[in-house]
């Protein structure tokens, strides 16, 4: 039975990838940060299942002590501090966790057993930031527009720096947005289909945000979770491009989702200056032509399917009311 380590494992992505490598017959462990409220909402029908350690990506010691007792063949490095605009208002945090964090993680697999585990790091499209080519592709160079863009390139390029450093098998994803039902209610995709959701429901008047005109490539999460572990299965590590190829406006995504609870999205959007960033990123399609060929990735779910199925789980959850405490931030 092989073992996994997910850092992240409470979030969207690493929720999903446990539910992979369990129907894989793994052996899974996740890190969880120690925190006055608990919040495994994801994974909790998954307990039982799993097995979870203490640690933090800020705390060296914490990360080699829980390599050490999970023993994994797999580390997935997920964990990181992902919403952008947060990233503006804590910079600091943002590079500590989402660059440092990844070097920590790195330097324990090194320390630890860098024959024998496997590492993937959760790399991202906000890398290419101001875009120097339409696709983006593996060679495409970066131009980060965020401190979080920046953190990311950081924890890109020190994987690459340890694989050739080391000879470590470690890569980096390079994934395109990619979204579900599990998405936090701050990132957009989720805020505009709870925001749908509240609004048929009677909950909500009105739906604020920023810039409209933004392009995106927006896939679904279950389908990315696939592509990361396709690249812990290669005979040699390699970085890819994970994406649909395909982009859509972040109105589109509002009239698609609108139209999901057969709605007319122009009585209820607001546009709000205050929701723009200070430096936008206008346009991102990514070029999965490598991971189809290398890795036969393909994703399953379209974006029209995958809005749809949001909005049908946000008004779900807000109907029976699953989550007594819905919280305000992102609405």
């Amino acid at each position: 039975m092989k073992r996994a380590l997910i850092t992240g494992i409470t979030g969207q992505d690493g929720s999903y990838l446990a539910e992979l490598l369990l129907e894989k017959g793994y052996e899974v462990h996740g890190v969880v940060r120690r925190a006055s409220t608990e919040t495994f909402e994801r994974i909790n029908h998954l307990s039982g299942k799993i097995h979870l350690h203490q640690a933090d990506l800020l705390d060296q010691l914490s990360i080699i002590d829980t390599i050490k007792v999970s023993n994994p063949d797999e580390v997935y490095n997920l964990a990181a501090q992902s919403f952008v605009p947060t990233s503006w208002k804590q910079p600091v945090l943002t590079g500590e966790f989402t660059a440092m964090g990844v070097t920590r993680v790195l330097e324990a697999v090194k320390l630890l057993g860098r024959d024998t585990i496997r590492f993937y790091q959760a790399s991202s499209s906000e890398m290419f930031g101001k875009v120097q080519a339409v696709p983006q592709s593996e060679d495409t160079p970066f131009y980060p527009r965020s401190p979080y863009g920046v953190a990311k390139l950081y924890g890109h390029w020190i994987t690459i720096n340890y694989r050739e450093s080391y000879n470590m098998y470690a890569v980096s994803g390079i994934l395109f947005n990619h979204e579900s039902e599990r998405r936090g209610r701050e990132f957009v995709t989720r805020k505009v289909t709870d925001g749908v959701a509240r609004i048929k429901l009677g909950l909500s008047k009105e739906l604020r945000l920023g810039n409209l005109d933004s392009k995106r490539d927006w896939g679904f999460a279950g389908d990315y979770v696939r592509a990361m572990w396709l690249m812990l299965q290669q005979d040699t590590p390699d970085d890819y491009v994970i994406a649909t190829g395909e982009t859509h406006t972040v109105q589109k995504l509002v009239e698609t989702a609108f139209q999901a609870a057969d709605l007319d999205w122009t009585k209820y959007v607001v546009t709000d200056q205050a929701l723009v960033r200070p430096a936008e990123v206008d346009l991102l399609i990514g070029d999965p032509t490598k991971a189809k060929t290398k890795l036969g990735w393909v994703p399953e779910m379209t974006f029209q399917q995958l809005i749809e199925r949001m909005v049908k789980a946000d008004l779900e959850r807000l109907k029976t009311g699953s989550t007594a405490q819905v919280t305000a931030r992102g609405i």
